[in-house]
């Protein structure tokens, strides 16, 4: 037991040696083009695009990533009648039971409702384990190690501003101190201590700048397809069969969906996305065909204790989608 523990401190430890490989290259970066450089005419918008990147990248890393809410756990009955029993069959038919109460379309691909031992919770839609975090991530995109930090539905927004401020932070320095690194070439500017920080850093922001433009495109694919990684890769599976546009529900709807509805707030590290992470409105599904959620009300106040989660990450979406 002491020798797990003392494994789970190296591994939180080593976890956050990503995350301090990029702090000190962003905080290089900031000496060598105040300190060293010093263009004043291009101070200003430096550092501009220094706090919105510093800005969404604390955001990524600290927001907590949002976990089921207590009416996906199984009560202190329905838990203790599934463990008692031993056939898988009778098993499965007790979680479907239990999922009638709650707005669950997904389904394992055998069929069956997606549950978590570990976590003992029925799995929302999108809902996912992450062995690195130890707990169910609603709406889990993937465990970024350069956040340190599930990338989910509490924090994805933030994930993308994040992509989207680092590469035009590298981008305005490498246009910016492109001129002096000719300049250095060619010597028309004397040998010095700048010169190593200007070739340094023409270099790292070109290679970071390569790097983050195909990993922000292709989560610019997956917003406009309303797709997490994890799904892209395993279609998610619902009572007809597997299917990748289950949540497609048009390119404006999946936008509002991940920024809000307020545009004004789209480029600001705040919280904005619609819904609290736990159903999503289905491409395929009209809310009349789900007496369920066409009576949103009477389930939350079944369920009891989700204002608390409610208040947290959002008001609740009304399902509204298309045929």
């Amino acid at each position: 037991m002491a020798l797990s523990r003392a494994l789970r401190c190296c591994q939180r430890i080593f976890s956050w040696i990503p995350v301090i490989i990029i702090s000190s290259v962003v905080l290089w970066s900031y000496y060598a083009y105040v300190f060293e450089l010093c263009f004043v005419v291009y101070l200003l918008m430096f550092h501009v695009c220094f706090i919105m990147f510093c800005w969404t990248y604390w955001k990524a890393i600290f927001t907590p990533p949002s976990t089921p809410s207590k009416k996906f756990h199984l009560s202190y009955s329905d838990k203790e009648r599934y463990e008692m029993e031993e056939r898988p069959d009778v098993q499965k038919q007790i979680l479907a039971e239990i999922a009638k109460k709650l707005p669950i379309f997904t389904r394992a691909q055998s069929g069956a409702i997606r549950f978590c031992d570990r976590c003992q919770v029925i799995k929302p839609d999108r809902c996912h384990h992450c062995s690195v975090c130890e707990t169910c991530i609603l709406k889990m995109d993937h465990h970024c190690p350069w956040v340190n930090n599930c990338v989910g539905f509490s924090n994805y927004k933030f994930f993308l501003l994040f992509l989207s401020y680092s590469m035009i932070y590298c981008v305005f320095i490498a246009s910016t101190v492109f001129q002096y690194f000719l300049k250095f070439w060619v010597g028309d500017l004397p040998n010095g201590p700048a010169k190593f920080h200007v070739l340094f850093l023409l270099f790292v922001a070109l290679m970071f700048f390569v790097s983050l433009m195909f990993l922000f495109g292709y989560h610019c694919w997956l917003v406009a397809k309303n797709r997490s990684t994890l799904e892209a890769f395993s279609a998610p599976v619902f009572q007809n069969g597997p299917d990748r546009n289950g949540f497609n529900v048009g390119l404006s709807r999946n936008l509002r969906q991940v920024f809000g509805e307020d545009k004004k707030l789209w480029f600001i590290p705040v919280f904005t996305s619609q819904g609290d992470g736990h159903y999503f409105p289905l491409r395929t599904l009209r809310e009349s065909e789900n007496p369920l959620l066409a009576n949103e009300g009477k389930w939350m106040e079944d369920g009891g204790s989700d204002e608390e989660s409610a208040d947290e990450n959002g008001p609740a979406v009304i399902i509204r989608t298309e045929s």
